[in-house]
């Protein structure tokens, strides 16, 4: 059982208790919060590619309910597994196949961040980025033969969701990519993530899996340390390398809608779907850590964690759910 901010240790991490402090956030007005609207049109020669995305993205902000067995109304997530976590009491509020083993794409990089700085490296420690990284990276912004220093790499791993960037984190950390792999399986042990291992630190390999329920866990740890958290609640970034700066944007689209975004990382591969972990306060309440498992696009990913935020904030006020039922 993972007890929150307190994990037991299997192997030595220097000032783990230290290193992992929780801090504090104030309260919020509250309100229902939504993603930014989409635009209207009154053309008539709508592109496809557009009309699809405009028709997605207005079926993904509805809010869908169903009743449970009791008769209360609950949400009815678009994703193959969801939940609702609130790592301050250790109460799951809510859940949907939280516990079923999936690939989890780049929410690997949490875990990738969390056994990166349990190592406590010096941030400002310039490293040069080499072939192996940006082979095949997906998606990346270096360029072999580039040197940086490890805060921006771990900004990019983070933040822009870079590939080649986590890869550079974990063949530069002690005993290179193979030890820092098993280190990042050793400390999901530590933590009792009993459905999570790892095969790569970026993501990008399918054997790198997980559940709504570790993850939830896992979000909730990374954030209590204060150099992550205010990594995973950055919204914009500038990386300077030898070479050039990097300007990159969050891939979180929770960023900047109103919401008090703590923390939050994105992932998708075609085997994992789109996937989302983000850590939200409540208005004048707790912290809750929503994840969102295998979505099949990006905007309901995005969608539905807002509506279980907004259905999580409903409760706290005596409300339903905030919407109609709606069966599927």
């Amino acid at each position: 059982m993972f007890v929150y901010g307190r994990p037991k240790r299997l192997f030595p991490v220097a000032a783990l208790a230290m290193v992992f402090c929780a801090s504090p956030a104030g309260p919020v007005q509250a309100r229902p919060f939504g993603l930014n609207p989409v635009p209207s049109t009154s053309s008539t020669t709508v592109p496809a590619d557009t009309a699809e995305q405009t028709r997605a993205q207005r079926e993904a902000n509805t809010p869908l309910y169903k009743k449970d067995a009791l008769g209360n109304i609950i949400p009815d997530v678009r994703a193959a597994a969801a939940i609702v976590f609130n790592p301050q009491t250790n109460e799951v509020l809510w859940e949907e196949n939280s516990l079923d083993q999936r690939p989890v794409a780049s929410l690997t990089k949490l875990m990738t961040a969390v056994t990166f700085i349990a190592d406590d490296p010096d941030l400002d420690r310039t490293v040069q980025v080499v072939t192996a990284d940006v082979r095949q990276a997906n998606v990346t912004y270096l360029r072999a033969g580039e040197s940086l220093k490890l805060r921006d790499v771990l900004s990019l791993t983070l933040i822009a969701s870079d590939n080649a960037a986590a890869r550079v984190l974990a063949r530069t950390s002690e005993g290179g990519t193979a030890a820092f792999i098993g280190r990042m399986n050793d400390m999901a042990l530590q933590l009792g993530l009993t459905s999570s291992h790892y095969a790569d630190p970026s993501g990008l390999d399918s054997r790198n899996v997980s559940s709504a329920y570790d993850v939830s866990h896992l979000i909730a740890f990374a954030s209590a340390n204060p150099q992550l958290a205010s990594v995973l609640s950055t919204a914009s970034y500038e990386a300077h390398t030898s070479r050039r700066t990097i300007k990159v944007r969050s891939t979180n689209k929770l960023l900047g809608t109103g919401m008090d975004v703590l923390a939050g990382k994105t992932g998708f591969i075609k085997k994992a779907g789109y996937c989302l972990a983000t850590l939200v306060q409540i208005p004048e309440g707790s912290q809750v850590a929503v994840v969102v498992l295998g979505a099949t696009n990006s905007a309901l990913r995005f969608s539905e964690a807002r509506h279980l935020f907004n259905w999580v904030v409903g409760r706290t006020n005596g409300l339903v759910g905030g919407g109609e039922l709606v069966e599927r």
